[in-house]
C-alpha cells in the first residue's frame, strides 16, 4: 500500500527497452470502482496531448521508479477511448470535502492510500484544527468531484476513541486520606519496648567478628552473575528486525519474477566475483533468478532481457 505522493513524480522505466518513458504526473480515478484506473505521464512530447498507462500494465511501483514492460504500454488520448469518460469526470479525491451522510463536515481529504491492485484502501482526512484521521474505503459511500461522502459508522468510531481520554480524570478518587488516621494509633505502642537489659548484650565481641567475613563473601559472587545477563539482550533484538524487511517488496519481486521467467538474456550477466549468472541468449530460469538475487544483479538482469 502506497500514498499517492509516493507514486507521483517517479520516472516510468521500460524494463525491456532499458529507457525512461516519462514521469508519473496524476492518478486517473475510477470513482465507481474506488480504484486507480491509470497513471497519466509527462514526457518530452507532453504538449501533444495526454498520455497514460493503464494500471493493469504497471509491473511494479518501487521507491525510485514505476516499471512497465515496454513503451507500447503508453496510450495516447486517441487510443484511450475507454478512459475518456474518466478524464472528463476528472475526479481527484484529494482536496474534496469529507462529509457524513448526516451532514457533518469532517474536514478535507488530504491523502489516499493505494493497494497493489490499484484499489483505494483508505483516505486521510485533515480536520479544520489540523488534526488528521483515517477512514477505510468500506466506510466511504461516494467519491465525488467536490465531496467525499462518509458512512456515519466511521464517525462513531472516532468519537468512541476520543471518549477514553476523559476517563483519567476519575483517578483522583483513589486519593482518600483514611490511611493516615490509623498511624497515630500505632505510635504510642513502641514506648513499651524500653528494656534496658537488652543493650547490655551488644558489647559482646563475638557478634561483630562473625559478621565481618560474611559481608566479604557475597561481594565476590555478585560479579559472576553480571556477565551472564549482559549477552542476553543483544541476540534477542537482532532477529526481530529481519522478517519485517523481507515482507515489504514481496509482491513487487513476485511480479518481476513471473515476467522474467522464460525470457532470454540479452547479454551475459556476471556476479562481482566473475561467476556467470546467465549467458547471452540463454533462457532465464528459476535458478538464474536465484543467482541474480544473491549477486544483487536482479535489476541488471531485468534491464537486459529479450
Amino acid at each position: 500500500m502506497k500514498k499517492s505522493v509516493e507514486i507521483l513524480g517517479l520516472p516510468v522505466i521500460s524494463i525491456t527497452e532499458g529507457r525512461e518513458l516519462g514521469m508519473s504526473k496524476t492518478l486517473l480515478m475510477d470513482a465507481k470502482k474506488g480504484a486507480v484506473a491509470a497513471i497519466t505521464i509527462e514526457d518530452a512530447d507532453w504538449y501533444r496531448g495526454v498520455k497514460l498507462i493503464p494500471y493493469d500494465s504497471v509491473i511494479a511501483i518501487g521507491d525510485d521508479a514505476v516499471t512497465v514492460t515496454n513503451s507500447d504500454s503508453i496510450l495516447t488520448l486517441d487510443a484511450a477511448g475507454d478512459y475518456e469518460a474518466l478524464l472528463d469526470e476528472n475526479i481527484r479525491i484529494i482536496g474534496t470535502k469529507a462529509i457524513t451522510k448526516t451532514g457533518t463536515i469532517q474536514g478535507k481529504i488530504s491523502e489516499v492510500y493505494v493497494g497493489d491492485d490499484g484499489k483505494i484502501e483508505k483516505c486521510e482526512i485533515t480536520a479544520p484544527d489540523g488534526t488528521t484521521s483515517d477512514v477505510m474505503a468500506d466506510q466511504i459511500s461516494i467519491f465525488g468531484k467536490e465531496v467525499t461522502v462518509i458512512d456515519p459508522s466511521g464517525v462513531e468510531k472516532k468519537t468512541e476513541s476520543v471518549a477514553p481520554a476523559a476517563k483519567p480524570a476519575e483517578a483522583p478518587k483513589a486519593t482518600p486520606a483514611p490511611a493516615p488516621k490509623a498511624e497515630p494509633a500505632v505510635t504510642p505502642e513502641p514506648v513499651k519496648a524500653a528494656p534496658a537489659a537488652k543493650p547490655a548484650e551488644a558489647p559482646k565481641a563475638e557478634a561483630p567478628k562473625a559478621e565481618a567475613p560474611k559481608a566479604a563473601e557475597p561481594a565476590k559472587a555478585e560479579p559472576k552473575a553480571a556477565p551472564k545477563a549482559a549477552p542476553a539482550p543483544t541476540p534477542a533484538a537482532a532477529p526481530a528486525a529481519a522478517p519485517k524487511q523481507t515482507a515489504v517488496d514481496k509482491a513487487t519481486e513476485e511480479r518481476h519474477r513471473r515476467f522474467l521467467l522464460g525470457k532470454k538474456a540479452a547479454r551475459t550477466i556476471k556476479m562481482d566475483n566473475g561467476i556467470v549468472i546467465v549467458e547471452a541468449g540463454a533462457e532465464i530460469t528459476e535458478e538464474v533468478l536465484q543467482k541474480a538475487k544473491l549477486g544483487n544483479k536482479f535489476i541488471e538482469l531485468s534491464m537486459n532481457v529479450q
